[in-house]
């Protein structure tokens, strides 16, 4: 080999292997990103079960709320009910 043909061979090694390394540096980036995108989809949906189980207790405990509102007027009644009667007998 002459030297012209040498620094050929050495120019087309080097493009390929360049050009090697580029697409696995694509490839890896590629992979990467959709296992990224995965497991931020899987926080979405872990967020938003997370979300609806909060919105549930705080129905709830606005509806226990109400309920011990209403229990508490109930044993007033009740209690209103036997003072009456105690006055009667």
């Amino acid at each position: 080999m002459t030297g012209d043909e040498q620094m050929n061979a050495e120019i087309v090694t080097s493009i390929i292997v360049s050009a090697a390394t580029l697409l696995g540096t694509m490839l890896t980036v590629w992979s990467g990103s959709k296992l990224t995108a995965y497991r931020i989809e899987q926080l979405e949906k872990r967020v938003n079960e997370y979300n609806n189980t909060k919105l549930r207790m705080y129905e709830a405990e606005k509806k226990q709320e109400v309920d011990e509102n209403r229990l508490k007027v109930c044993e007033h009644r009740l209690s209103d009910i036997e003072e009456v009667i105690r006055h009667e007998k």
